[in-house]
């Protein structure tokens, strides 16, 4: 405390020399723009930055990036001075998990912040410092305004403001600042609107006009919808600008490095909740400062619409705003700087990897992750009988969602179209060059199972070494390091192992099922719950396939001392109509407390609606726990009441 305090004072002390030095050279040689920058310089005053942020939209909704994109004037302005990254990736497609990532420079699964709102927001270890708060602590000003969407504790000591009307002005005379302002006019809220709007609410971009993905039906509403999409890109352009001029009117412009991007991706269907590239592909545009272009390498220091090529991740953003700072950069940090004066732009553009994943979003869970090299894409889907389509509310809010199912029950879809409705593959490859939407399964093709092989053996090695905590249940996660002190980071270190040996088990899922059953057989009987429940899960992947362990199952299902492997063993034999599951599961989800555990029934219970029409008859009595006004993670719980009644509606058939 004492050494931050005279670090502080020793800042201040600094930031009040290089004013009155500014003044004593600006009253001797004039106040001349050139005369102004050399001074700046010669303070060795360090950089602003400014993240402008954009809500849910992935980078193909821009004409700097698609040519049936919205113009955005100021962004294109920015571009006129700074670098366009045509390869920018969230890492995952949803808001909390994904700032998390850009707060924390570490992948969600590693840290255990991959759930979107977590009713109990993580601990981070001893030492695990957001890059925010070491610019804090190293003298900056922190502002955000004002989306604090984060999965872990501790934000009180990241900003010294965090609301709506936050700004950088009330910082000390030359102190730095780090700013963050985010805008939700493209937010997904934005797209919940009535049928009645396609006809009394017109649009300015022609919806006739739009470049509809071919995984949609090509649909009045579908029209409408992106290109109002389209327009509220224009909006949120007119209202960034509203602070480009702030800081131009502070005289801050060129000493300030410029960040625009997209949180994530979105917001069409398909898009956000979804690690497809419109769920995570986002727009990035960097303004470089005259001021501070020494910062970076030569054949960076003037752009002018220069593209980028190499891949960036959310990763990576906290090491490259330490580096610009002249701070270090953290061994915790998964990424790596992207902008420096080592960091020339060819060897930027040959970073080609990223990786992503995507879990719990509200109410639905899923579990899978991807890597892409250059333009080869390989997805795990580790849940493959789940389809991407399940329900939602928050995202069948969009009337188009709505339309899209109903047209795929009515049987009116062609394959690409009905895709997202049916159960997956538990790997994908695909050519985004070639196939930028990701209609074509190269999996199974002879020809591409070298790079097959390739990406599947990276994304294994990768997960395993974080190690990736999404191979435990939420609850279970919880449950294990919450009450004893240890932190999510901490348990996953001690359990790697144990981590890398289910990572193995539901990789069973990718060899014939004649090879798989031996060992498969053995793990059912295993004294590890955590093996049975992925041994259950890999065989819910082979389908009837596995009629043969339906018996075995069957007395799971009855008599597991684990609620996780029961429901596995009842979603297998609802799945491959073994047994009708409504009773069994009801009781489950009516003998626990946990809201997680519960909200994990649901979702298999939901999984088994739409797959086998299973109805399920809601509790006269919530079996949930009201939410407590006076917890601390009242929120969560809020998330959850809301999340509880919405499953419930729709399994009993009431939405």
């Amino acid at each position: 405390m004492k050494s931050t305090l005279h670090t502080t004072l020793l800042s201040r002390a600094c930031y009040l020399l290089g004013s009155l030095a500014l003044i004593s050279l600006m009253s001797c040689s004039g106040t001349d723009e050139s005369s102004h920058t050399s001074t700046l310089e010669s303070n060795n005053k360090k950089p602003n930055f400014l993240w402008l942020i954009s809500e849910d939209n992935s980078k193909h909704f821009l004409k700097l990036y698609d040519q049936a994109g919205a113009s955005m004037p100021m962004v294109e302005e920015l571009a006129e001075q700074g670098l366009i990254f045509d390869n920018a990736f969230s890492n995952a497609p949803v808001c909390s998990t994904a700032r998390s990532t850009l707060a924390t420079g570490a992948y969600g699964p590693r840290i255990g912040t991959q759930n979107h709102r977590t009713a109990e927001p993580i601990e981070l270890p001893n030492g695990f410092t957001p890059f925010s708060e070491s610019l804090k602590n190293a003298g900056y000003y922190t502002t955000n305004n004002f989306k604090s969407d984060y999965n872990f504790e501790g934000l009180d000591r990241v900003w010294h403001q965090s609301k709506s009307g936050a700004y950088w002005r009330d910082r000390t005379p030359n102190q730095p600042f780090f700013h963050v302002q985010s805008w939700k006019l493209t937010h997904e809220h934005t797209l919940h609107f009535p049928e009645s709007d396609i006809q009394n609410n017109p649009t300015r971009h022609a919806p006739s006009k739009v470049d509809l993905s071919p995984i949609y039906p090509d649909t009045e509403a579908f029209r409408y919808t992106q290109a109002r999409y389209l327009d509220h890109h224009q909006n949120i352009d007119g209202e960034m600008n509203k602070v480009l001029d702030m800081l131009k009117e502070d005289g801050e412009l060129e000493n300030t490095f410029i960040f625009y991007f997209g949180d994530h991706g979105g917001v069409l269907p398909a898009s956000k909740g979804y690690i497809f590239e419109r769920g995570i592909n986002v727009p990035l545009i960097v303004r470089v400062p005259k001021n501070f272009r020494h910062l970076l390498s030569k054949d960076m220091q003037q752009p002018n619409n220069t593209r980028v090529d190499g891949f960036v991740s959310f990763i990576d953003f906290a090491p490259t705003l330490l580096k610009l700072a002249g701070l270090e950069s953290a061994e915790y940090h998964d990424g790596e700087a992207f902008l420096g004066k080592n960091i020339d732009l060819k060897s930027l553009n040959k970073r080609d990897v990223t990786y992503s994943h995507a879990d719990r979003f509200d109410e639905k869970s899923d579990l899978v992750r991807a890597v892409r090299k250059d333009n080869l894409k390989y997805i795990r889907n580790y849940q493959p009988f789940y389809s991407d389509g399940l329900f939602a509310e928050y995202r069948y809010r969009q009337y188009v969602y709505a339309e899209w199912k109903s047209l795929f029950q009515q049987g009116k879809l062609n394959q690409v179209q009905s895709a997202f409705f049916k159960p997956k593959s538990p790997e994908a490859l695909y050519d985004i060059a070639n196939d930028p939407q990701e209609t074509t399964n190269l999996a199974a093709l002879p020809k591409y199972q070298a790079q097959l092989v390739e990406l599947r053996s990276m994304l294994q090695d990768e997960i395993k070494s974080w190690p990736d905590l999404g191979f435990y249940p939420e609850s279970e996660l919880l449950a294990q390091h919450t009450p004893k002190g240890v932190t999510a980071v901490g348990f996953g270190q001690a359990n790697k192992t144990h981590i890398a040996g289910l990572i193995d088990i539901a990789d069973l899922q990718l060899v014939p099922y004649q090879q798989a059953k031996a060992k498969l057989r053995q793990l059912l009987k295993s004294a590890d719950q955590w093996q049975r429940y992925w041994a259950l899960i890999t065989l819910s992947s082979f389908g009837k396939q596995a009629e043969e362990f339906n018996q075995h199952i069957i007395q799971l299902a009855k008599s597991d001392s684990s609620i996780h492997v029961k429901a596995r063993a009842i979603e297998f034999l609802g799945l491959n109509k073994v047994i009708d599951p409504v009773k069994p599961l009801s009781e489950l989800i009516a003998n626990t407390n946990n809201q997680f555990e519960q909200l994990q029934l649901l979702n298999i219970a939901t999984n088994l609606h739409e797959q086998v029409n299973a109805v399920f008859v809601r509790p006269a009595v919530n079996t949930w726990p009201a939410p407590d006004k006076s917890s601390a993670s009242y929120r969560g719980d809020r998330f959850f009441d809301v999340w509880f009644n919405v499953r419930w509606d729709y399994i009993s058939d009431k939405i």
